[in-house]
């Protein structure tokens, strides 16, 4: 084959001009074994020196993609759940914390992720195109480091937003209670802020006829 893309569930192969011709299947926790792929290109009985740099490689190769794809997958499972709880979190300061706490670990395994895909991604590129006997080229591909960085930006955004909103915004219910002041949006038509959970008032007579107010 000319060329091979590989990513996080798989790799894809192909002839110049002809375009990709085979995909494997989605595996989990896969890495990409560039000493085998050469080796199957090989013709039978043939054999080639692969430098020791790369056969060195091999094993922190493996462990970091299974990190990588261990830190994607959980990043990619809080973020899809947050989506559902961090509403939850303007009716209530004491439901925003853990939400926070959740939001930040997700932006965590995303960007730490992100990171480990680019420096794995770099660092593989030059130790097989350092190689002149072996006549490879490789190349980064733009969209998915592009791809990677823009969400691990969004969720480190989303997690400074949670965090403001837990250190200095109100929620509905310190509005209500008149704790703080808020958005009148929190407030329902008949309510005045601050005063909309005191009990009403009522009046009664004093010694001499004269009416006093009273809090029930």
């Amino acid at each position: 084959h000319d060329f091979y893309h590989f990513g996080l569930w798989g790799f894809c192969e192909g002839y110049n001009g002809q375009g990709v011709t085979y995909c494997s299947d989605p595996k989990t926790l896969y890495w990409f074994n560039p000493v085998e792929i050469i080796q199957s290109e090989l013709l039978a009985g043939a054999s080639i020196a692969l430098p020791a740099q790369i056969n060195n490689i091999l094993s922190l190769i493996r462990t970091v993609s299974h990190w990588m794809f261990g830190l994607f997958l959980t990043g990619a499972c809080l973020n899809f759940l947050m989506i559902f709880l961090v509403p939850l979190s303007v009716f209530t300061r004491w439901g925003t914390a853990p939400i926070v706490f959740f939001v930040f670990f997700g932006a965590l395994c995303t960007t730490v992720a992100t990171v480990i895909g680019t420096v794995l991604g770099v660092v593989m590129k030059n130790v097989i195109t350092s190689q002149n006997t072996l006549d490879i080229e490789a190349y980064l591909g733009v969209q998915m480091f592009a791809f990677m960085w823009v969400a691990a930006a969004t969720s480190i955004i989303a997690w400074l937003i949670m965090f403001g909103q837990c250190c200095c915004c109100a929620s509905r219910r310190d509005v209500r209670r008149g704790k703080k002041r808020g958005s009148k949006k929190a407030w329902n038509d008949n309510e005045t802020p601050g005063i909309s959970e005191k009990r009403p008032m009522r009046q009664r007579r004093g010694l001499f006829g004269r009416k006093k107010d009273e809090e029930s």
